[in-house]
């Protein structure tokens, strides 16, 4: 109720302003990491089925994103789906497929991409989902190829170890076929192996996750070695503008030291 009064008496707008004024006058987070935490208790909150939460927790992730473009933010790389989300009931897997599948298609004819030359990138075990959306990020991931300009990563069927597994896999691959030496395995070379390989800064300045969990869950384990991490007791779906300008806000106050 609290929330709606400031909202109709314009308070909400004159704190936005204020909040964009004062994260424009410093230095700008140039990769933002977002874990999409709550869509399902925030439908049980609102006496909603548990996949309505997923579909509204879809379209603010389209405002993240318009957000982000907005504030000239580089990377954004968002988490969506985990690899331990697939222990979840078959209804509920199935559903959030379903979102996900109706995201894509809206990012496929999405102007922004191609304005604002954002590169789409889908980061996991990709071949674990269903064939539609398989297809469906392969022909988004071809269009925009050759963009360089803003990079959109969707951790989907991700897990942080599995990623790490991964890229260990295709390292004694290569050892076994002489392509590498051991000797010339180094946290550079390293780095080469792993989903966001194709980044040109794969370290999440800031990561945020909303729902008041305050933990990583897996999500870009070897990236997140220095990021700032700015926990949100909001539920995804309810997420704001606000809430994103108090998030860079923060990451600006905080000084950084690297190693410690």
């Amino acid at each position: 109720m609290l929330r709606g009064l400031l909202a109709a008496t314009g308070i909400y707008k004159i704190y936005e302003k204020w909040l964009l004024d004062q994260v424009r006058s410093s230095e700008m987070p140039q990769h933002i990491g977002v874990i999409l935490d709550g869509n399902r208790r925030w439908a049980l909150g609102h006496s909603l089925p548990k996949w309505e939460g997923h579909l509204w927790g879809g379209r603010k992730a389209e405002n993240f994103l318009e957000w982000c473009l907005e504030l000239g933010i580089q990377t954004v790389t968002a988490y969506v789906f985990s690899t331990e989300n697939f222990r979840r009931s078959r209804e509920e897997v199935e559903r959030i497929f379903d979102v996900l599948e109706r995201e894509a298609k809206g990012l496929e004819s999405d102007g922004r991409l191609r304005e604002k030359r954002v590169k789409v990138k889908a980061i996991g075990r990709t071949e674990l989902l269903p064939k539609r959306l398989q297809e469906l990020i392969a022909n988004i991931e071809d269009q925009t190829r050759n963009h360089d300009k803003h990079f959109l990563n969707i951790a989907v069927a991700y897990g942080g170890r599995a990623e790490i597994v991964d890229a260990a896999r295709k390292i004694a691959q290569d050892l076994g076929e002489g392509k590498i030496s051991p000797d010339g395995i180094d946290e550079e070379s390293f780095r080469n192996y792993l989903y966001t390989a194709h980044l040109p800064n794969p370290y999440p300045d800031l990561i945020i996750r909303t729902s008041g969990e305050e933990r990583l869950s897996g999500f870009l384990l070897w990236q997140s070695a220095y990021s700032e991490l700015c926990f949100l007791d909001v539920y995804w779906p309810e997420f704001r503008k606000i809430d994103l300008l108090r998030a860079i806000r923060i990451y600006q106050k905080r000084k950084r030291t690297y190693g410690r």
